[in-house]
């Protein structure tokens, strides 16, 4: 080792920080993502919805706990998965594990295959499969892209479908095409972590799981303005 090699390993043993981050380049990370965290009105109703995620461990390798919900008056919407993800390849992981429905009842478990990750055109997707009991099978597929109006005003259009492979009428669930939701929501980052935003989203019911619906005095459509905050730490 010459002088100059000498010197240069000397300055980096003396950087404990830097001597780390070459000696580990992939350390276990934990993070808490809050997606939406938001309420919505239509005609007198209010609902709140939360899409939140934790992630604990290394880019190729982590698992990741998802918890969605909402509650509009007395009813409720909940619903959590527990995932392995894997990167399988660059900006896409695949995802195993578990998704359980806790609200509203029956509560229904399910296994789970996805795969998330980023399309051309720089599109987020993420199309899930689930298999559960009694041969129940699900597919929803969701795709959301941000467009940068400036670097900090962020407008992002996103839509998700939902398909189920039989009826579940306990739950108002029909065949084929369930639901598809379509949103448009404008953000503005006070901070890379942390912005507020304000948008509208559109929700629809189809088939057996729209009569179903309407069959339980609800409606099959409904269109809302909704604020909103998202963060991450």
């Amino acid at each position: 080792m010459n002088r100059f090699q000498s010197l240069i390993a000397a300055g980096v043993l003396a950087m404990p920080g830097l001597a780390e981050a070459f000696a580990n380049p992939d350390p276990v990370v934990a993070s808490l993502i809050i997606d939406q965290l938001e309420l919505s009105k239509t005609g007198d109703d209010e609902a709140w919805a939360l899409d939140s995620e934790i992630s604990l461990g290394r880019d190729l390798n982590k698992f990741v706990l998802t918890l969605e919900g909402e509650k509009e008056g007395a009813d409720k919407d909940l619903e959590v998965q527990a995932l392995y993800s894997k990167a399988v390849a660059p900006y896409w992981d695949l995802q195993l594990g578990l998704r359980q429905d806790l609200e509203p009842g029956p509560e229904r478990s399910w296994g789970v295959i996805g795969l998330q990750g980023l399309a051309p055109y720089l599109i987020e997707v993420d199309a899930a499969l689930f298999v559960g009991e009694s041969g129940r099978t699900a597919l929803r597929l969701e795709a959301e892209h941000d467009i940068l109006l400036t670097q900090r005003w962020i407008l992002t259009p996103e839509l998700e479908l939902d398909l189920y492979g039989k009826d579940d009428p306990q739950r108002h669930i029909g065949s084929g095409l369930a639901s598809a939701e379509a949103g448009l929501r404008l953000r503005y980052e006070i901070r890379r972590e942390f912005a507020p935003y304000v948008g509208l989203q559109w929700e629809k019911s189809y088939g057996e799981t729209g009569d179903l619906l309407e069959a339980a005095g609800e409606e099959r459509s409904d269109t809302r303005w909704l604020v909103g905050i998202r963060a991450w730490f």
